[in-house]
C-alpha cells in the first residue's frame, strides 16, 4: 500500500495545523533528542525543527517515497537532521528521546496497547509523546467508504478487510496514566476549508483513508469506485455561498510525559 508524498502534500497547509496545536501543548523543556514517526514528506519535522533550534533529530517513516520528498525539503537540510526509512512498529531508539512526535500515523499502527507504552519507554524522564490521529471514522466521508467498498461489484474483494481499530481519549488515559507524570488528552474539530468543492474532499481523502481502498482494486474499479465516492461526497459536503467546501475533521490529540 504505496503512499505518493506528492498527493498527501496537496493540502499540506490544513494538515500541518494540528502539527501546531499538537507542539504547542508540549509542557516546555530542552530537547536534545527528538523524533518524529510517521514524518511524511516532512512537513511535521519542519515545524519541529523550528520549535525546537538545538535538538537532533530523527525522522521516520516506512514508505521511501515520502521519505524521499522529506528528504528535498530545504528546511530539512541541515546537519542535525536525519531521515530513515523505518517501521514505527518496531522501531527503538538508539538514545532516550526528550520528544517523538507522531502526526496522523499511528492509526495505521495495530496494537495500541503495547504500542504506546512501548514508546513511552523510549523517553527521557520528563520526555514527552505528542500524538494526534484522526477521529473521524464516524464522519460521512469515511462511512462512504465502508458502504461503497461493501456494496459495489468489488464487495468480494473486501470480505476480509478491517482498518486498525480506533480508541477514545479514554483508553489513552487510563493505559498512559501509570506510566507518566502527566498524560493531557483532548479532541478538536478542524473546519477545513478547501477550494474545488466536492472533487477536493475526494483528492483529500486520496492522500490518506481512501488508499487502502483503492489499493484492493484494478485500475477500471479505481475510477468507478472513485466517480461513486465523488457523487456521495457531494451529497454530503454541499458547497458553501462562495463556492468552497467546509470538510469537518475531528482528531485526537494526546501528550504523555513521563
Amino acid at each position: 500500500m504505496a503512499w505518493s508524498a506528492t498527493q498527501y502534500s496537496l493540502f499540506e497547509n490544513e494538515r500541518t495545523r494540528a502539527v501546531r496545536d499538537l507542539l504547542a501543548a508540549v509542557p516546555p523543556r530542552p530537547v536534545r533528542h527528538a523524533t518524529d514517526l510517521g514524518c511524511g514528506p516532512g512537513n511535521s519535522t519542519g515545524v519541529l525543527l523550528q520549535q525546537h533550534g538545538d535538538a537532533q533529530v530523527l525522522a521516520l517513516d516506512s514508505d521511501q517515497d515520502m521519505i524521499d520528498k522529506a528528504r528535498e525539503r530545504p528546511r530539512l537540510k541541515v546537519p542535525r537532521m536525519r531521515c530513515e526509512v523505518a517501521d514505527i512498529a518496531t522501531w527503538k531508539a538508539a538514545e532516550p528521546q526528550d520528544l517523538i512526535l507522531a502526526n496522523a500515523s499511528l492509526q495505521w499502527v495495530p496494537n495500541h496497547r503495547e504500542l504506546y507504552p512501548h514508546l513511552i519507554r523510549q523517553l527521557s524522564e520528563g520526555g514527552s509523546l505528542a500524538v494526534q490521529t484522526p477521529d473521524n471514522l464516524d464522519e460521512p466521508a469515511h462511512k462512504r467508504m465502508r458502504e461503497i467498498a461493501s456494496q459495489g461489484p468489488w464487495k468480494d474483494k473486501f470480505s476480509d478487510f478491517s482498518l486498525p481499530p480506533r480508541h477514545s481519549g479514554a483508553f489513552y488515559y487510563d493505559l498512559l496514566s501509570p506510566l507518566c507524570e502527566r498524560v493531557d488528552v483532548w479532541r478538536t474539530t478542524y473546519h477545513h476549508v478547501l477550494e474545488g468543492g466536492a472533487g477536493a474532499v475526494v483528492e483529500w481523502f486520496k492522500g490518506s483513508g481512501l488508499r487502502p481502498y483503492l489499493a484492493r482494486l484494478d485500475e477500471a474499479e479505481r475510477e468507478s469506485f472513485l466517480q461513486l465516492y465523488l457523487q456521495a461526497m457531494e451529497q454530503d459536503y454541499p458547497k458553501a455561498t462562495d463556492g468552497k467546501v467546509l470538510l469537518p475533521f475531528p482528531r485526537l490529540f494526546v501528550v504523555a510525559t513521563r
